[in-house]
């Protein structure tokens, strides 16, 4: 079949590359527009970019979905079906009516569950011990189309949404190829989600990524896990912003107010929440890199009583 792909981050890649290896033609491609990035807000391609001046695929980078060039330029191509793993744009009618076969997206989760744009980040944030991938026929609501096949993947218990991402996208890019093999043949169920069954998973915003200390130790460990590698969940330590990267649930129970330092050990800081404690075993400071508990203590003086707040402070 003639596929147009759609998808922008490193988590579509193996969406794209598992698409040229199969027995379909992919005519052209669809990312985001270059855009500024880090410090030196150098213009960056994005990664399907990449993949594809590698290859040699043509790439569209429309402003709007809705613009009239770029619609009569995806039609040219002639899809028989647009496969999206990733896109980040809400397709609007003109172009999920478009392809003679639809629109199939690969959506990181085990659909109904965690609808939106951040899918493993909750799934993580909330505890859940699995999720997956699934494909789907879209629709116009945000991920309600019928879903065509799902595979679980377990989530480890010190699994980031850094480190799950990838494998999720490996088992996103082989369930696509499945799913247009089956569609070819013939052989493909849609099954129409229980929407009563929905959660949301919405976009997540830097703001997100303050640390609520009066939450349980277990909420607060699932959260920064949630949260790595963006957009990292930090505090404030005598007016410095930490960037947690590792914490670990504490052992012991605890009556200090949530936030309190407890104990301060070589290694790591035990700190008060709204249920049990956590170590805190890797930070980054402000205008510094990531390092050990062990490394900063071994430069600055920190002081069991002291309070880790949501704001910045010059209290300690």
């Amino acid at each position: 079949m003639r596929i147009v792909f759609m998808g922008t981050p490193d988590f579509a890649v193996p969406s794209l590359e598992a698409l040229l290896k199969s027995n379909d033609e992919v005519v052209g491609v669809v990312t985001q527009p270059d855009r500024p990035k880090g410090r030196g807000q150098e213009v960056v391609w994005s990664p399907v970019k990449v993949v594809c001046q590698r290859e040699g695929i043509p790439v569209l980078q429309p402003l709007k979905m809705k613009d009239p060039v770029f619609v009569d330029a995806l039609r040219q191509w002639e899809p028989e079906v647009i496969a999206v793993t990733a896109y980040g744009r809400i397709l609007p009618p003109a172009i999920l009516t478009l392809p003679s076969r639809g629109c199939i997206n690969v959506h990181g989760s085990l659909l109904p569950k965690y609808r939106g744009a951040g899918p493993i980040q909750w799934a993580i944030i909330r505890g859940e011990r699995e999720t997956g991938i699934t494909t789907m026929f879209m629709a116009e609501g945000m991920d309600t189309g019928d879903m065509l096949l799902q595979e679980k993947v377990a989530i480890q218990h010190d699994d980031t949404a850094g480190t799950l991402a990838p494998r999720l996208a490996e088992v996103g890019g082989r369930l696509l190829v499945e799913t247009l093999r089956r569609l070819r043949e013939g052989t493909l169920t849609p099954q129409p989600q229980d929407h009563a069954q929905a959660t949301m998973a919405p976009m997540l915003k830097k703001e997100d990524g303050v640390v609520d200390w009066t939450l349980t130790a277990v909420e607060i460990v699932n959260r920064v896990r949630g949260l790595s590698p963006w957009p990292g969940a930090y505090t404030y330590v005598n007016g410095e912003r930490w960037i947690l990267w590792r914490v670990t649930p504490g052992d012991e129970a605890q009556d200090a107010a949530p936030g309190t330092v407890t104990k301060v050990t070589k290694d790591w800081i035990d700190v008060a929440t709204g249920g049990g404690t956590i170590h805190i075993v890797d930070i980054q400071p402000s205008n510094s890199r990531r390092m050990t508990m062990a490394q900063y203590l071994a430069g600055h003086r920190l002081a069991e009583g002291i309070s880790l707040q949501a704001i910045p402070s010059s209290q300690g």
